[in-house]
């Protein structure tokens, strides 16, 4: 299916998307996946917040010409990570290496998303981005959701420096941002396989979600609280002594530890 100003035999890929699935958005699955078609997009990542029964619904109400890619944004104790093909939800709460071990596990590909957005729960608060370049697929040099400071002239010099593929992404929380930004791949992205040789090459179409949408995110929050979807929670993990032995009855310090605040423009 080609959408305005798509060239037909080349795939239209989003990598990140979320669903009412997400603690932060309202959108319904059926509606993202319409208007993804609608506007071109043929390979669509549902990356709901640390939960994929929202892809799970997207790829069940897909229609014909787009593929929906089941995917998850990863809460880390150090920050997000991108992980799709997935067929189990990676909990919250793991170090990225543990995120990227589990995603490995199922044969998933993992990308960084917004790397360097002083407002979101971002890697480059932390010390590990660099070392965790080898460890993934891609990183997103252009998110859509991005509109103050020059987190994406960052990523895009982050990605040069340690030859990582970069990606253009939605992150649409709405459905009016669906197909806002988007990468143009040759080949054939529906497996990880396919995926992981289309990125080489790959070109980013840019776009920018508007400040209306971006408003709409802290009220979408309030309507998630309201009908008791929160935020997932952070894995329990075992305290253990110096000898490596866990301590009965407690989960650890650092259990609920915070990634980044909640912030409102998710």
């Amino acid at each position: 299916m080609s959408g305005p100003g798509r060239a037909p035999g080349l795939a239209y890929v989003d990598l990140h998307c979320h669903t009412r699935a997400s603690f932060d958005s309202l959108a319904d699955p059926g509606a993202v996946v319409r208007a993804a078609a609608t506007r071109g997009i043929t390979h669509l990542a549902i990356t709901d917040h640390d939960r994929i029964d929202g892809a799970l619904a997207a790829r069940d109400a897909a229609p014909l010409g787009l593929t929906v890619l089941v995917g998850e944004e990863v809460k880390t104790t150090e920050g997000d990570l991108i992980c799709v093909f997935l067929a189990e939800a990676i909990p919250p709460g793991l170090s990225p290496v543990e995120a990227i071990a589990a995603a490995r596990e199922q044969g998933a590909l993992v990308g960084i998303p917004h790397p360097f957005d002083s407002y979101r729960g971002s890697l480059a608060r932390s010390a590990s981005l660099e070392a965790l370049a080898p460890l993934v697929d891609w990183v997103e040099i252009h998110n859509a959701r991005i509109m103050v400071g020059d987190g994406n002239e960052r990523a895009l010099e982050f990605a040069r420096a340690t030859g990582l593929p970069g990606v253009a992404v939605s992150d649409a929380h709405t459905v009016l941002e669906i197909g806002v930004a988007s990468t143009k791949m040759s080949g054939d992205p529906s497996t990880p396989e396919g995926l992981l040789a289309a990125l080489r090459g790959a070109e980013v179409l840019p776009g920018r979600a508007t400040y209306f949408v971006r408003l709409v995110t802290p009220a979408a929050k309030v309507v998630q609280r309201l009908r008791g979807r929160g935020r997932e929670r952070p894995v329990a993990r075992p305290a253990r002594t110096e000898t490596g032995a866990i301590v009965p009855g407690t989960s650890g310090a650092g259990d609920d530890r915070a990634t980044g605040p909640d912030e409102a423009g998710r």
